[in-house]
């Protein structure tokens, strides 16, 4: 029995072995399929952890890991450098979130401190037209309210005198020749009178005493002289007995019914103020409430210390209670750009001078791009070139996908320097990455 099974086993080895290898095994397919990359030439292969480190035959890493082939289809494509494609489960897992870039209108808030300053175009120096002495101020008081031709002061001037005697001579004049049979003559004397009283008008002798003066007759030894506008007192430079001349400043009036707010903003601010936008104003003084005016003007110089540009507030003040040098916190309104493409501002990923953002092709697919960005504000920035109204961005993850898409972009870079290589011949700095490699191993 023991021969039997000596002999019996072998040839049932033998059958077994000849079945299992004419057979089909149920598992497989009867053939296999050539896959794509079967089809493609490998140009060469990259460390899978490191892509500047590449080797022209396959090689192993120092954990044991292959060389990643690169085929020739990566050339050949036809999408822009860097272009990444990811499958959808992995889009989920790291999040990628999109947005859709849309024309608005960009607004801006820009907060600074303000100081409340005269209106120079209400404001009045009132200097003497004579030399002469003050016999009375009428308005002897800082800060005292005065309406137009209100009587300011009394000032003896002996050309005043003067000119008020060749009046009255002029007008007796005119009188005894009126009835001349010639008309030159009393040509002559109507042209005297109307001389003499220009040039008292010219001097600022006020009305009411030219008229005591035509109808009297009579010289006055102190001349009024009327304030010429609305305001505040705000400075006196003479009193009483004091001699003045033309050169001195008797009186300083401002007119506070409107204000002027000196506000200073910073260079990046400047884009987006201009003349017109609406301003508000709250001021530590007057709590609880809230003022509103306009930016008249932008100074056309920056401050050089603290490199700002002043700009001007405008804001009535019927009430004065806008009191000139008080400080105010100031908000400006400003509305500078009119159906700007915009993107969220987190879409953009900022490298040195470049500003760089992912746009959606297709799902998925992800395509690197530079962009010029304009005025940035409330978390969105304008886009002025690189992207169209409606285009799809990313907003979340990009920095992974952005790693990715360098890493093409070095494959793509890579291939091509191959493809200069006119003798088929590995490039020099493929041998260094090569012998860099197996030294790493």
């Amino acid at each position: 029995m023991n021969k039997s099974v000596l002999i019996i086993t072998p040839i049932m080895l033998i059958i077994g072995f000849l079945a299992g290898y004419w057979l089909p095994n149920p598992k497989q397919p009867m053939s296999q399929p050539e896959t794509s990359n079967a089809k493609r030439k490998v140009l060469f292969y990259r460390h899978p952890m490191n892509s500047e480190v590449t080797s022209p035959v396959p090689a192993k890493g120092s954990m044991g890991m292959d060389y990643i082939p690169v085929y020739e289809a990566v050339e050949n494509q036809k999408t822009p450098t860097g272009t990444v494609t990811i499958d959808g489960v992995t889009v989920q897992n790291i999040s990628v979130r999109t947005a859709k870039a849309f024309q608005t209108t960009l607004s801006h808030t820009v907060r600074a401190v303000g100081r409340v300053a005269y209106d120079e175009e209400r404001m009045v120096h009132l200097h003497p037209k004579t030399e002469g002495w003050i016999e009375k101020l009428y308005v002897d008081k800082t800060g005292q309210r005065v309406k137009k031709n209100t009587v300011l002061l009394s000032i003896y001037s002996p050309q005043l005198v003067a000119s008020q005697q060749e009046y009255i001579l002029a007008l007796n004049n005119l009188k005894a020749l009126e009835k001349s049979p010639i008309a030159d003559i009393r040509r002559g004397a109507e042209e005297l009178v109307n001389s003499s009283l220009e040039r008292l008008k010219l001097l600022d002798v006020p009305n009411h005493q030219l008229r005591d003066l035509e109808r009297k007759h009579t010289i006055k030894k102190g001349l009024h002289i009327h304030a010429p506008a609305d305001g505040i007192v705000m400075k006196i430079g003479a009193r009483e007995g004091q001699f003045v001349t033309p050169a001195t400043e008797i009186y300083m009036i401002a007119d506070l019914s409107k204000v002027w707010v000196l506000v200073d903003i910073y260079e990046h601010e400047l884009p987006w103020v201009q003349q017109g936008d609406s301003v508000e104003m709250q001021l530590a003084g007057i709590p609880g409430k809230t003022f509103t005016g306009h930016l008249a003007y932008i100074y056309p110089y920056a401050e050089a210390k603290t490199r700002t540009i002043k700009v001007r507030l405008v804001f009535d003040n019927p009430n004065l209670l806008l009191k000139p040098e008080m400080f105010a916190e100031v908000t400006i309104h400003a509305n500078k750009q009119v159906n700007a493409v915009v993107i969220p501002s987190e879409a953009v990923i900022r490298s040195g001078s470049r500003n760089q953002i992912f746009v959606v092709r297709a799902p998925g697919k992800f395509e690197p791009r530079l962009v010029t960005l304009g005025l940035a504000s409330d978390g969105k920035v304008a886009v002025i070139k690189g992207l169209q109204q409606g285009e799809v961005v990313v907003t979340s993850a990009q920095f992974l996908i952005d790693s990715e898409s360098k890493l093409r972009e070095a494959t793509a870079k890579m291939l091509e320097a191959m493809n200069d290589n006119d003798s088929g011949q590995p490039v020099e700095t493929e041998q260094l990455n090569h012998h860099k490699a197996m030294k790493n191993d």
